[in-house]
């Protein structure tokens, strides 16, 4: 028999009982700092400003590198020895501001990244920091498809089903399993992406 995630009861024909107030899976306050996030990230490609190109880069760059790695290392443990009932009441919080904080810092990292590399010329199959340009892209592509393939749909699931009138406390606690789990690898890929970028920088 599944575990249902209790403290968030249903509604049940027997007696009273509080309506569990539905979990906003995007949180909307959030889409405006998103929404300023892609805008500014395009207004500095279009603008070719090195400064704020490589501010989007080092700032989301560090943001999904320190986050997986809370997640993945601190908050992983944590959760692991929680109740099915603590670690649900955690996810309805915590889990749809990922929805929207994850997808951004990508966004920022990659495209700044992809700009930076082509404007300083490392692109170039002449440029003696193409090599390890290669080994970045083939390390952030298997980030960014674990981050946006598994991660973040194993977020939205997690969201869906706590808004189910009876959620299956097993099914979360599996899903946010894969979640820390992924997280923790790509917080442990991001440490090899940071050696990748200091020894471009320092070429």
């Amino acid at each position: 028999m599944t575990d249902t995630v209790e403290g968030v009861a249903p509604t049940t024909s027997a007696g009273p009982s509080t309506e569990r107030p539905k979990i906003q899976v995007v949180p909307l306050k959030g889409l405006p700092i998103a929404a300023a996030a892609v805008v500014f990230v395009t207004v500095a490609i279009a603008g070719n400003w090195q400064w704020a190109l490589m501010f989007c880069h080092v700032a989301g760059g560090g943001l999904w590198t320190g986050i997986d790695l809370f997640v993945g290392l601190v908050l992983g443990p944590i959760l692991g020895r929680l109740s099915i009932p603590a670690r649900a009441e955690f996810s309805a919080r915590f889990m749809p501001k990922m929805v929207i904080i994850m997808p951004t810092v990508v966004m920022m990292t990659l495209a700044s990244g992809f700009q930076i590399a082509r404007k300083l010329g490392n692109l170039y199959a002449t440029s003696p920091n193409h090599p390890w340009l290669i080994a970045s892209f083939c390390v952030v592509g298997i980030m960014a498809v674990i981050a946006l393939g598994i991660l973040e749909p194993a977020n939205i699931a997690v969201l869906f089903e706590m808004n189910k009138p009876v959620p299956n406390g097993e099914l979360i606690g599996r899903l946010m399993k894969r979640f820390i789990y992924t997280a923790g690898i790509t917080g442990l890929m991001q440490v090899a992406t940071l050696i990748i970028m200091t020894r471009v920088a320092t070429q």
